[in-house]
């Protein structure tokens, strides 16, 4: 069997990637936090870690480690957002982000290197943010524009073994956090996108598969966009 890890496994568009990799074949490990995780999905381990404590992800590390030998897919997908003013940002809040979306991913990629098998897939969720800037987000759009870089550089870790690398760069996805925007928010948004709407998770989980099914896709950052900022 195959197995893969997916952080921020259990909601949006980790939920769907995790389900996509068990129709696949997988047996899939997802870290989550916030309330117990309730939905039974066959081939599925969701283990709450909070991925702001290194101890946790250690933890979360060797769990996965002492069930199996190889790891064929590792999705770093976590994330976290704190919407303040450049200047309102404090210390804690950029290295809470910080080490949830960068830190402990990287840690993560370091650790499972040895058991990753040739031909695996490392897939990051990135962001719009990282590519363009967005009012109130600044250190979001820093933070996911080191999540593309980090993806790029680890291709040359990997050279000549058939394992790719790829980064899915979302624009506004209608994932439960984006559902509670206010609706002039998102008509705003919808606006600014030439498609007029957000995407659905299923279309951005199709890009994820894209990236597992091809082979030849490797070191690319793939914006799914629906036409952001066009005009």
């Amino acid at each position: 069997m195959k197995y893969a890890v997916v952080t921020g496994g259990t909601s949006g568009m980790g939920l769907g990637v995790a389900k996509m990799l068990v129709s696949k074949g997988y047996y899939v490990f997802a870290t989550y936090i916030g309330p117990d995780f309730t939905e039974h999905v066959a081939n599925f381990k969701a283990i709450k870690t909070d991925q702001t404590n290194r101890e946790e992800v250690y933890r979360f590390i060797n769990y996965v480690k002492s069930k199996t030998d190889h790891l064929d897919c590792l999705h770093c997908n976590a994330g976290m957002s704190i919407r303040k003013s450049f200047t309102e940002y404090t210390d804690k809040d950029w290295d809470m982000m910080m080490e949830v979306t960068v830190n402990s991913h990287y840690i993560m990629c370091r650790e499972f290197f040895p058991i990753i098998p040739d031909g695996s897939r490392i897939l990051f969720t990135g962001s719009q943010m990282g590519v363009q800037p967005h009012a109130t987000v600044l250190a979001y759009g820093v933070i996911k524009s080191t999540v593309h870089a980090l993806c790029k550089n680890l291709v040359k870790e990997f050279e000549g073994t058939g394992t790719t690398v790829n980064t899915i760069v979302p624009g506004f996805v209608e994932t439960p956090w984006q559902k509670e925007k206010p609706e002039e928010i998102k008509q705003n948004i919808y606006k600014k996108t030439a498609i007029h709407r957000f995407a659905t998770i299923d279309e951005i989980v199709d890009a994820f598969r894209f990236c597992i099914d091809n082979p030849f896709i490797n070191g690319s950052l793939i914006e799914v966009n629906g036409g952001y900022n066009f005009k």
